[in-house]
């Protein structure tokens, strides 16, 4: 071959490698590992079908840019620890999570991959980040409320049930924030001379027994607030305050579409959402350190009509004006 015939190839191949190196790069499948440490429930599978469509209309398809693996814990701690070991040593280039109980098991697991985490109530108090604005650490995401709206659904049940002195409040006693949660309600109660009763949420037989007693003297109602064993018993936890005629106010709406009274709290799609343009992010460089943790902006009251019926109760028309949805 001729000097200048080499010379000119040479220069024509040089010219090719950025085009090429830019649709290997666009080709590169990137890794996101989801961990749900919840059962798969018909809320909870909505809500990462949200992830998922949000990270398509980003650009992310899995297959072809992306590749998901997902893992459902099913509220086991064994189960969550070992699949978020198991995500880690993928490696994923990040994980998305939901609950205080996946994201404390994949902090244990890794200091170093990036976690988005949706609704976890208290992230900073369960010492996860070292703060909402700055989170300090591979972890950050979206609270799904804050402390203070606790004391909404104690007024909501009064609104709702104006008979009930008593209060039932259901929590895991193993959650900083179930403790947190409870605390508010409790502090609330006493300024308006309701008694409070806290109702763990273990194993089925110890939750049946529990609201067995305290549904043996009257006037009573319950709070359900939120834990990934909440979700895990909600079935149970639902047809137990139907049985006895309990009063109850749930924190998400899908608890009042199953059959429950009346609930207020945060849009579960919107963590979803969020979170999605949070991997956005990471998968193009940004640092969960500098991305702030998210509180809710909006909440909604869903009311159960039938429900409330069935229990009994004439709904007042302001509350229902207030609903931003009625179950007929």
């Amino acid at each position: 071959m001729k000097r200048r015939e080499f010379i000119t190839l040479l220069g024509g191949t040089t010219a090719a490698w950025p085009v090429t190196a830019r649709a290997q790069q666009r080709e590169r499948i990137r890794k996101i590992g989801v961990l749900m440490g919840t059962p798969e429930t018909t809320d909870q599978q909505a809500g990462l079908a949200v992830f998922m469509q949000s990270l398509h209309q980003l650009g992310w398809t899995e297959d072809h840019n992306v590749q998901l693996e997902i893992r459902w814990g099913g509220g086991d701690p064994a189960m969550v620890r070992r699949y978020a070991e198991e995500l880690v040593a993928l490696p994923a280039e990040v994980i998305m999570t939901n609950g205080a109980l996946p994201l404390e098991a994949l902090l244990r697991a890794t200091r170093t991959v990036p976690i988005i985490f949706c609704s976890v109530t208290d992230p900073v108090g369960s010492g996860f980040v070292e703060s909402l604005a700055r989170p300090g650490g591979n972890a950050t995401g979206f609270s799904q409320f804050e402390y203070t709206l606790t004391a909404k659904w104690l007024e909501l049940l009064r609104q709702i049930a104006p008979s009930v002195i008593r209060v039932g409040v259901l929590r895991d006693p193993t959650l900083v924030s179930g403790i947190g949660q409870f605390a508010v309600i409790q502090y609330v109660a006493a300024s308006i001379g309701i008694e409070v009763s806290a109702i763990n949420l273990r194993d089925a037989s110890e939750i049946e027994q529990a609201v067995r007693r305290f549904a043996s003297f009257p006037n009573g109602g319950m709070i359900l607030t939120g834990s990934a064993l909440s979700i895990v018993h909600h079935n149970l936890i639902i047809a137990l305050a139907a049985e006895h005629k309990l009063p109850t106010v749930y924190y998400r709406r899908y608890y009042v579409t199953s059959g429950g009274l009346i609930s207020y709290g945060f849009n579960n799609d919107e963590p979803f959402r969020g979170a999605a343009r949070y991997v956005d992010r990471i998968l193009k460089g940004d640092k969960p350190a500098d991305l702030p943790v998210q509180v809710p902006t909006k909440y909604e009251l869903i009311i159960n009509l039938k429900t409330a019926k069935a229990l009994g109760l004439d709904v007042p028309f302001q509350l229902q004006q207030l609903a931003d949805e009625i179950i007929e």
